[in-house]
């Protein structure tokens, strides 16, 4: 069966979570320092919050892999982990973790399609 998830979607959904994240005022104009960037622990979590991870390590890193429709290794799975690392936002996070889940969830169906 095809998948009914274009690209474009998955593009668009990337773009939900960069909103989400302005909206919330989690976008920086500063960028981690190179060896923040060069963490090698999942979400660099040693190095830098979240948002920071999300903005400049996986927004353009998944923009990439969709738009060249690299096959990626596997689906992301971050919304449990942004659910558990925004929870101190209160309300004001939903639609920032909901723009996150609705995006694990295109892109694993995206994932086996490919």
């Amino acid at each position: 069966m095809p998948c009914s998830i274009d690209r474009q979607s998955l593009l668009a959904r990337l773009d939900a979570i960069e909103t989400a994240m302005r909206d919330l005022g989690l976008w920086s104009l500063e960028p981690p320092s190179a060896e923040a960037l060069a963490s090698q622990t999942p979400f660099a979590a040693d190095t830098m919050p979240l948002q920071m991870w999300l903005q400049w390590i996986f927004l353009p890193r998944m923009r990439e892999t969709i738009r060249l429709g690299l096959r990626p290794p596997a689906a992301c799975n971050i919304h449990p982990f942004a659910a558990h690392s925004f929870v101190g936002y209160g309300l004001a996070a939903r639609p920032l973790v909901a723009a996150i889940r609705a995006f694990d969830e295109a892109f694993a169906a995206w994932v086996k399609s490919i």
